[in-house]
């Protein structure tokens, strides 16, 4: 990608320090996945787990986010500072106007008196231009820097979406964690009061002790105890999904569900080729290094000679009825050539700090490849390996629900201990826990590798503003998996 980036400069006369190998070599295939193109995720990947509750919080997120209000103000200023940059390459115009009354004193006439004093008038108008000859394209540098500062702004506020909505699924997804694992935990209350019952009733014929009721009564206090911290659990997350779409707590209501009513999508991750173009990090790391180059051009263009035109023309009297008049007329014109000869190391230190900047960002944008290449690894390895997990998890759930109804058919049989029956409660008990929250860090890497593949970014809406050479109006560039509105960012006049 670097290599469709650092070409942007043909506009100067002086070339930009080209760099050679800037990305990191990539392998033909994910170790994970198979050698397979495959298309961008989905920008609306939220919606591939059949929650039409989370689908709807995905929506108002996007519209009501704070840190996707900061990205855009954030966006609005760079806009800002890129026609501020661009302002340099055109004429400035002025118009003047100017009245003055003037008392001269006598004595500044005369050594002698009498001193007469004298009073005069003085009327002016007119127009005043400038014009910096960007000769060598210092100009065209810096302007080009700010558009890129824009391209990059812009990919900053698609990495703020992506990460804001895998941020929100994750935390809507503890939500119905937290209200499974009550469910669960309740019903396994249910079960062993139900027991509680039956070593009661043999109690009553002298099959069973008060340490056997006392032991099973420890069983059922162990787990109302889990009852109010997933309660807690359940309703601070609540509270969080609010904060992500931009709701207070009380504003919003959030029903929530069983993690095994969402759907389990497939996703297929292409090539490590591919992933460069579906990136807004890496998208943002690219434009900001281009932006470096041309700041390394502007700096180099500063040695070489800075040529200044200048002209004025008005109108000038000391009476204003003669203002008008065509004697009145006053022209100028003037050019001017700037060299510097010696700075005393400035424009060498101000070069030297550019390429500075430019390698620390060089470094930025190979590591984000290879964080980029890392994550996407690392979520296809969660995807399979939580798959086999819960499968085996399920297994052992089965198995001991079982074991379970067999122990409990034979207490009340009178053929077994309580300790038995004990063991198994406790095995059936965590075994259903942890097959939930199984299923919940099954679903966390789902999405995890859809945020490691973009969440629905892609370069193709984009790559005009940068390649184009002109930055794209800010009120109508489109960003992530929203359009900016038109009225949140600073219209131009």
């Amino acid at each position: 990608m670097l290599a469709l980036a650092i070409p942007l400069f043909t506009g100067c006369t002086l070339d930009s320090e080209r760099i050679d190998g800037a990305a990191p070599a990539l392998a033909g295939k994910f170790r994970e996945a198979a050698a397979r193109p495959a298309s961008a995720v989905a920008q609306d990947w939220f919606q591939a787990f059949g929650s039409s509750e989370l689908t709807s919080l995905a929506r108002q997120a996007l519209d009501g986010n704070f840190d996707l209000a900061v990205a855009l103000a954030r966006f609005a200023q760079a806009d800002a500072q890129m026609r501020i940059a661009e302002s340099a390459l055109y004429p400035q115009l002025n118009g003047t106007g100017d009245a003055s009354r003037t008392l001269s004193p006598g004595t500044a006439r005369s050594k002698f008196p009498p001193f007469t004093s004298s009073v005069s008038n003085r009327f002016d108008a007119g127009l005043s231009a400038s014009y910096m000859l960007d000769f060598w394209g210092r100009n065209q540098s810096l302007a080009e820097a700010g558009r890129l500062g824009l391209a990059a702004s812009h990919f900053d506020y698609d990495t703020a979406a992506v990460a804001m909505l895998a941020s929100l699924a994750n935390t809507y997804f503890q939500v119905l964690v937290a209200q499974d694992r009550l469910q669960i935990a309740r019903e396994n209350i249910r079960a062993a009061e139900n027991v509680l019952g039956a070593i009661r009733g043999r109690v009553e014929v002298g099959t069973a002790t008060a340490l056997d009721v006392a032991q099973q009564e420890t069983v059922i206090a162990n787990l109302r105890v889990n009852i109010p911290i997933l309660e807690r659990q359940m309703l601070q997350q609540k509270n969080l999904v609010a904060v992500l779409v931009g709701r207070t707590p009380e504003s919003i209501t959030i029903k929530g569900g069983r993690l095994r009513s969402l759907a389990l999508p497939t996703v297929r991750p292409g090539l490590p080729g591919q992933l460069l173009l579906r990136r807004p990090d890496i998208a943002s790391n690219e434009a900001r290094l281009a932006a470096a180059e041309a700041n390394i051009a502007a700096a180099r263009a500063a040695f070489f000679p800075s040529i200044a035109l200048t002209g004025s023309g008005g109108l000038s009297s000391i009476a204003l009825r003669n203002l008008l008049r065509a004697d009145a007329i006053a022209l100028s014109a003037a050019a001017s050539v700037t060299q510097p000869i010696f700075d005393g190391g400035n424009l060498q230190g101000q070069l030297d700090a550019v390429r500075g900047s430019r390698n620390e960002l060089l470094a930025d944008y190979r590591k984000s490849i290879v964080t980029a290449l890392s994550d996407v690894e690392n979520a296809l390895i969660g995807v399979r390996k939580y798959a086999e997990q819960e499968r085996a998890q399920a297994v052992a759930v089965e198995t001991a629900r079982r074991a379970y109804q067999i122990t409990e058919q034979r207490l009340r049989e009178g053929i077994i201990d309580v300790v038995t029956l004990l063991n198994t409660q406790t095995t059936l008990f965590s075994a259903q826990d942890a097959l939930t929250l199984v299923r919940y860090q099954r679903l966390l890497a789902i999405v995890s590798l859809y945020q490691a593949l973009g969440g629905g970014f892609t370069r193709e809406y984009s790559d005009p503003m940068i390649y184009e050479g002109r930055a794209t109006t800010a009120s109508t560039i489109p960003v992530g998996s929203t359009v900016v509105p038109a009225t949140a960012v600073q219209e131009r006049p």
